[in-house]
């Protein structure tokens, strides 16, 4: 019961590497995530944004709910 299976191990030195492997700073990887969130971000606002400037652009009325499902189908 006291000592630790392998699994275990093969976690602590996961986390291990990760946090003193590679690029030698935690903070330098949690910036990395944290621009991969922002882009993630931009990239769904765009995606938004792209749809209402399709509909203002060649003056269609908003879309019923059954087309909206289409679109998500297709």
């Amino acid at each position: 019961m006291g000592s630790m299976s392998w699994i275990h191990w093969v976690i602590v030195i996961a986390v291990v590497a990760l946090l003193f492997g590679g690029r030698g700073k935690l903070s330098g990887i949690m910036g990395d995530a944290a621009k991969g969130i922002k882009a993630f971000k931009d990239g769904l606002k765009d995606d938004s944004s792209q749809e209402v400037a399709d509909n203002k652009s060649t003056g269609a009325l908003p879309r019923t709910e059954a087309e909206k499902e289409d679109l998500r189908k297709s």
